[in-house]
């Protein structure tokens, strides 16, 4: 009887791995969907509804993978759909949708910074794919391709809800060069060694201080009161987050007298 067990157990684990369960594959075809929408919606000329379709995706993304831990139902079919998914929401969608909104206009410097985002993305994610298994789950080694995708579009979002296009300026500065600034800048993010906190340690069954459901309510309240902004301008400081982080290790590496 003992010498069974792990067979069974063996064999559900290749049962497992070659499952396809609905519930968490229809979120993630949901996402899929977005950033499909965000493309057409970028042909067609409404980057608006682009960008925010491409949020919406990066929603439905963190849904995901949670649902399938919450109902047992996870499998390496769903991780490697998963994986698909999100290069064309937050790789090849941003991409496009950022060049035709502004980057087009720069000529070869406009799609080569588009090609450096979206090969950074397909890059970003088969190292996380392949790493899975050996990295600090708090942390993610370069900037996540959804947190990429929500820097790069929440820009041309912003932009556009304050009466910008590419073709114009900004203090001072013409629009199609800060978005190839911001394409670059993902980009880079996605595939440096750089890490950011990914907010997996977070224990969502353990009690917490009063103050921290009143900070959520606040938030809430400000994305609310003006989503394009509020938006941009946290996935701006979490771009920031990993470097700001790797300054102050190093800083604190280099006041610390070395040990004998």
């Amino acid at each position: 009887m003992s010498e069974q067990l792990p067979l069974m157990d063996e064999s559900e684990d290749k049962h497992r791995s070659r499952a396809i369960y609905i519930l968490p594959n229809l979120f993630t075809t949901a996402a899929l969907f977005a950033g499909f929408y965000a493309i057409v919606q970028a042909m067609n000329g409404f980057f608006e509804q682009a960008a925010v379709a491409i949020f919406v995706a990066m929603v439905l993304d963190g849904l995901d993978g949670r649902v399938a831990r919450l109902t047992n139902t996870q499998s390496q079919f769903g991780a490697e759909y998963d994986s698909l998914s999100d290069m064309v929401a937050f790789g090849a969608a941003p991409a496009l949708v950022t060049y035709e909104w502004a980057l087009k206009d720069l000529g070869k410097l406009g799609w080569i910074a588009a090609f450096i985002y979206c090969v950074s993305a397909a890059l970003r994610l088969a190292r996380f794919n392949t790493n899975i298994a050996v990295v600090d789950k708090r942390f993610f080694q370069g900037l996540p391709s959804p947190a990429a995708a929500a820097l790069l579009t929440g820009f041309v979002w912003v932009m556009i809800d304050n009466g910008f296009s590419g073709a114009e300026t900004f203090i001072g500065i013409p629009v199609r060069y800060l978005a190839c600034g911001f394409a670059m800048f993902s980009g880079i993010s996605m595939v440096t060694n750089v890490l950011f906190w990914s907010g997996k340690d977070i224990n969502l069954r353990r009690a917490v201080p009063f103050a921290v459901p009143l900070l959520i309510v606040g938030v809430l309240a400000a994305v609310s009161s003006y989503p394009p902004g509020v938006l941009f301008g946290l996935f701006v400081c979490y771009g920031l987050s990993g470097y700001a982080m790797t300054a102050v290790r190093r800083l604190r590496k280099c006041r610390t007298p070395a040990q004998k």
